[in-house]
């Protein structure tokens, strides 16, 4: 089966992947949809953090050096001008609990340079840059 993506109303849209998985999209009120969703660029970003934060987390288990909690911030900059790509992404990594710091940036080298697709596509259009913070809690 293909990915299917349904337009259910309005600016309203629903993705499905081959295995069933849903997930909903909209836009925000001025470009006619009701803000009931992430938008497809936003899911972007998002994807970005799933793709790289399951890369880390799948380097360090391999490791055994495990945090206690991790997240990511992402911001970016998108171009002025259509089809508006992200001009300039920033991921801040953040690491709670007592994880080796030499890990840390391994784990997110090798995301960023060898396995992190989303990262790779987003290169391809602008600069990602990236930085790690660790709190021992």
């Amino acid at each position: 089966m293909a990915y299917r993506v349904e337009w259910k109303n309005d600016m309203l849209f629903e993705g499905t992947t081959p295995n069933g998985h849903k997930v909903l999209m909209d836009t925000i009120n001025e470009h006619g949809g009701n803000d009931s969703a992430a938008a497809p660029m936003q899911l972007v970003l998002i994807a970005l953090g799933g793709c790289t934060g399951m890369d880390v987390i799948a380097i360090l288990r391999k490791m055994k050096d495990l945090p206690k909690s991790f997240y990511m911030e992402i911001d970016s900059e998108r171009a002025p001008e259509h089809p508006k790509v992200y001009k300039k992404t920033r991921i801040k990594y953040v690491f709670v609990g007592d994880v080796k710091e030499e890990n840390v940036k391994r784990a997110i080298e090798l995301s960023q340079t060898k396995y992190c697709s989303v990262s790779a596509i987003l290169r391809g259009v602008g600069e990602v840059e990236y930085s790690y913070e660790i709190r021992k809690e």
